[in-house]
C-alpha cells in the first residue's frame, strides 16, 4: 500500500485507517512509521540486489534519461537501463531518479549519469544513450563519450506541435477548446432549470405574462450538470480533457473528446447562461479532418513510447507509414485549414525525420528485424546503403572469428605451407593468402545477408528476439 499506492507512512498512526485494521483483524499489531519505513527500505534494497544481478548478467545495455520539475518546482533525473536477457525477454530497470538541485550543466548531468553507471557496473557495456534534444542533454552524452540519440517520440512532438502552433486558424480552435475545458471543469455552482419545469413556466408565461414567482432553480456543479446530460442521452459519463502545453498529444486527446461530447456539451451550455463559445458547424468539420490527420502521429507516439516491445527497429517503418497515411487522406473535400496544415506536418516530417534512415543504429535496427527488412525504408538507395553496412558488418564477424580459429594454428607452418618453404617470395606469396581471406570472407558475408533477406517476412505481430534466438540455434 505505502509503494503501490504512494500512502504516507504516517497512515499506521491515523485513527481512522487504526480502526479499519482492528476490524479486519483485532489481534493484528500495526508496525509503528519507523519500523514500515525500515521494512520498506529493506525490501528496496532487495530489490535492487535482484535487478543488479539481472544487469551483470548481460553484455550490452542502452539507457534513456529524463530530467523534470515537480509542481513544487524540484528537479529530477531519471536514468533507466533496457537490455536483452538470456531468455531473450527485452527488460527495463530504473536506474535511479534523484534529486537534481544543482545548475542544469552538462559537466554536472553526466557526472551524476557516471556515477549510476559505476554503481550499477554498466560503464563499459552502454552501446547508446537516448535523450530529447535539449543542448545540455546532447552535450552531456557528449561529456560521456557514449553513442548518442535523440529520442524520436520527442522529435516527433516537436515537429506536430510547430506544426500546430503556425497556423493561426487552429491555434484560435485549440484556444477556444481550453476555454471551454476551463469552464466544464471548474467548480462553479449553476442553477439549472429542469426541462419539464421551463416548459411549465413558458406556458405560465405565455397565458400570464409574467413567470419570476413560480421560477424553481437547482443549483448543480457544472461539471455535474455535464455528466446529467450525458446519462440523459443514454451516453457512459467521460470527463472533458485539457491540454498540456508541451505535450501535443494532449491537443489531440483534448479535441477529440470534445467532438465525441459534442451533443451533451452543446445541450449543457444552451441550458447554460454563458457567453462561452461552443465550436460552429464548420469549425467542427476542420477539427475533425484535422484529427484525422494527427492521428498516426498519436499512434505511432504511443508505440514508441512502450517499454516492453522493441522501439529502435520501428522508427522508420513508422515514420514511412505516417507519411503515407498523410498523402493518402482525402484533400478534395477537407477543408482548408486541414488541407495546409496537412502539408505542412508532411514538409517537416521530411526536414526533420528522413535523415534518421541514413543513421546507421536505426537502418541496421530495421534490416535486422525480421518484420521489416528491406520494405520499411523511404527508399531503394537507403535500403541499398543499409545492406552494405549489414555486409560490412558481418565480414567484420566472420573475419574476428577465423582469426580466433587461425591463431590456434602455428603461423610458421601454415606460412610455409603456402609459400613453398621460399623466403623470396614469402611476402608476395603472404599477400595473396591475406587477399584471398578476404575475398572469402566478403563473399560469405554477402551469402549470409543475401540468404537472410531473400526468406519472407515474418508478421508484424511476431516477437523478433524468438525468431534470432531460433536462428541462432541452427548450425
Amino acid at each position: 500500500m505505502i509503494v503501490k499506492d504512494t500512502q504516507p507512512f504516517t497512515i499506521v498512526d491515523d485513527v481512522g485507517f487504526r480502526t479499519f485494521v482492528s476490524y479486519l483483524d483485532p489481534n493484528y499489531v500495526l508496525p509503528t512509521r519507523q519500523a514500515l519505513k525500515a521494512m520498506v527500505e529493506a525490501k528496496y534494497e532487495s530489490a535492487k540486489e535482484h535487478a543488479m544481478a539481472k544487469v551483470e548478467k548481460v553484455a550490452a545495455v542502452s539507457l534513456t534519461s529524463d530530467m523534470w520539475t515537480s509542481i513544487n518546482m524540484d528537479a529530477y533525473l531519471a536514468v533507466t537501463c533496457h537490455f536483452v536477457e538470456e531468455n531473450e525477454k527485452l527488460s527495463s530497470v530504473l536506474l535511479g531518479v534523484q534529486a537534481f538541485p544543482q545548475s542544469h550543466t552538462a559537466e554536472n548531468i553526466a557526472c551524476v549519469k557516471a556515477s549510476l553507471m559505476e554503481e550499477w557496473g554498466i560503464s563499459g557495456k552502454v552501446t547508446c544513450m537516448v535523450t530529447d534534444g535539449a543542448p545540455n542533454m546532447v552535450a552531456c552524452v557528449r561529456e560521456l563519450k557514449l553513442r548518442h540519440h535523440i529520442c524520436v517520440a520527442h522529435t516527433l512532438n516537436l515537429v506536430v506541435k510547430r506544426a500546430l502552433d503556425q497556423h493561426p486558424v487552429l491555434s484560435g480552435l485549440r484556444a477556444k477548446a481550453r476555454k471551454l475545458v476551463d469552464y466544464f471543469r471548474s467548480s462553479t455552482t449553476v442553477k439549472v432549470c429542469s426541462f419539464l419545469l421551463f416548459q411549465y413556466i413558458m406556458l405560465i408565461v405565455c397565458l400570464y405574462s409574467y413567470c419570476s414567482d413560480l421560477m424553481a432553480y437547482s443549483s448543480v456543479s457544472l461539471k455535474e450538470k455535464l455528466t446529467q446530460v450525458q446519462l440523459q442521452l443514454g451516453m457512459q459519463a467521460t470527463k472533458l480533457m485539457q491540454e498540456v502545453e508541451t505535450r501535443w498529444n494532449s491537443t489531440y486527446l483534448m479535441l477529440q473528446r470534445l467532438v465525441e461530447l459534442r451533443e451533451p456539451v452543446g445541450a449543457a451550455l444552451a441550458g447554460l447562461h454563458t457567453d462561452i463559445p461552443f465550436f460552429t458547424a464548420s469549425e467542427f468539420d476542420i477539427v475533425v479532418a484535422c484529427l484525422s490527420l494527427l492521428s498516426p502521429f498519436y499512434d505511432a507516439t504511443t508505440e514508441l513510447s512502450a517499454e516492453e516491445h522493441m522501439s529502435a527497429s520501428k522508427v522508420i517503418p513508422l515514420l514511412k507509414m505516417i507519411e503515407k497515411a498523410l498523402q493518402e487522406e482525402d484533400t478534395k473535400s477537407a477543408p482548408a485549414v486541414a488541407v495546409e496544415i496537412g502539408e505542412q506536418l508532411i514538409r517537416q516530417l521530411r526536414e526533420k525525420l528522413h535523415m534518421l534512415q541514413s543513421m546507421s543504429i536505426l537502418s541496421l535496427a530495421t534490416l535486422l528485424d525480421p518484420r521489416f527488412k528491406l520494405i520499411a525504408f523511404f527508399s531503394n538507395t537507403k535500403a541499398a546503403e543499409a545492406v552494405k553496412r549489414l555486409t560490412s558488418e558481418c565480414a567484420t564477424v566472420i573475419r574476428r572469428n577465423t582469426e580466433e580459429n587461425t591463431h590456434e594454428i602455428p603461423q610458421a607452418s601454415t606460412s610455409q605451407e603456402f609459400t613453398g618453404g621460399s623466403r623470396l617470395w614469402q611476402r608476395l606469396d603472404t599477400s595473396v593468402m591475406e587477399a584471398k581471406r578476404t575475398q572469402n570472407v566478403s563473399a560469405d558475408a554477402t551469402v549470409e545477408v543475401q540468404r537472410y533477406l531473400s526468406e519472407a517476412n515474418i508478421s508484424r505481430l511476431e516477437n523478433p528476439l524468438e525468431y534470432w534466438a531460433n536462428h541462432r540455434l541452427e548450425k
